[in-house]
């Protein structure tokens, strides 16, 4: 089995790491291609050494330009690796414009397509990520699917009339979690070096553009986290991009910002933050892993498990939503009574699907 595994952000290499593992592991040929969609500074090899991930074989440097520009640009590239290569299978991750382009160049050329993470949905048409993962399940043969919802979205829509596999496998990202956190006391020492180990903090990260974008939005969350930081201090790893929104804006943070992270140091402030507030998608995730309840700062979220898990409260862009959720959440114990994202051996699972396809 030779398979192409197409990715294009920082976050899709940890979790492909665990599967990639797994590849070796089953005699599974394994070729990545990195799209470049997500221009990071921090991936440089050092990157992939500390994170023992496998070297992209095709660098395609493809960032920075629209999403239709942008995704055409990765077609036309991902098909010409594709054709070079005649893998028996493409596996794609997410829902980032380098998973639709990978997907797309595969089923043009009729080359089956596995997709990591299928069935989410936040049914938010107005997202790109949620444009993007519709089209990718609907094109994919093997859908494997990280929890018992993402399998009903799928059979809502029909998916079991169409000529592809659901497979529950659990979530990759839960894997790479449970890796790579035995390695933390060895490589994060961002604990000590903030000084953050003598009193309770809360995690913050805002990313997504109907934050940043929107000065309105942005305005109503920075008025609550200078609330919070009165009486909890708030830790927030801040984008240069975001940091220049706030500039430009003239919005004031009453509290010291951090640089953005790495995944180990992220890790280590998961795992020693008091809660978290978001708009990833990711992040929410991790943050029940960490046993750490989660406000997320957007309307909607893909992984309404949480939601009704009771670990996670939406909270979009509102101040006086977010004061009182947060006064609220302090009260509330995460705890793993259910395991919503597996057992730590979707890696494995995907590993057995594909070398039995």
């Amino acid at each position: 089995m030779r398979v192409v595994t197409v990715l294009g952000a920082r976050p899709q290499f940890i979790k492909a790491a665990t599967v990639s593992r797994a590849f070796k592991d089953s005699g599974i040929d394994e070729l990545i291609v990195h799209t470049g969609q997500h221009f990071d500074r921090n991936m440089s090899n050092v990157f992939f050494e500390e994170m023992d991930i496998p070297l992209p074989h095709y660098q395609l440097e493809i960032s920075g330009l629209s999403h239709g520009a942008m995704t055409g640009r990765m077609l036309e590239q991902v098909e010409s690796v594709l054709l070079k290569e005649k893998p028996n299978m493409v596996m794609v991750y997410g829902d980032t414009n380098s998973t639709l382009a990978g997907s797309l160049a595969a089923s043009k050329l009729h080359i089956p397509v596995a997709h990591v993470e299928a069935g989410l949905r936040s049914f938010e048409m107005r997202m790109p990520e949620e444009i993007n993962r519709i089209l990718t399940d609907r094109i994919s043969k093997l859908l494997f699917c990280p929890t018992d919802t993402a399998v009903q979205n799928l059979k809502k829509e029909g998916f079991d009339s169409f000529d592809c596999e659901i497979i529950q496998c659990g979530d990759v990202m839960y894997d790479a979690v449970l890796h790579y956190r035995k390695l933390l006391g060895e490589r994060s020492n961002i604990i000590e070096t903030l000084d953050l180990g003598k009193s309770p903090f809360v995690l913050v990260t805002i990313h997504r553009a109907e934050n940043t974008d929107d000065v309105t939005r942005l305005t109503e969350i920075v008025e609550a986290l200078n609330a919070i930081n009165r009486k909890t201090k708030v830790v927030l790893p801040l984008h240069p991009r975001t940091r220049g929104i706030l500039e430009k804006n003239n919005i004031k943070l009453d509290f010291s910002t951090i640089e953005p992270v790495g995944y180990f140091d992220m890790l280590s402030l998961l795992e020693n933050c008091e809660m978290v507030m978001t708009d990833s998608g990711g992040l929410q995730k991790e943050a029940y892993f960490f046993s750490k309840y989660c406000l997320t700062l957007r309307e909607q979220t893909e992984w309404v498990e949480l939601i009704e898990a009771g670990v996670n409260s939406l909270v979009a862009a509102d101040t006086d939503k977010i004061l009182s959720a947060f006064e609220k959440a302090k009260q509330k114990p995460v705890t793993h009574a259910t395991q919503l994202y597996g057992d730590g051996t979707a890696a494995q699972k995907i590993a057995q699907k594909l070398g039995s396809f």
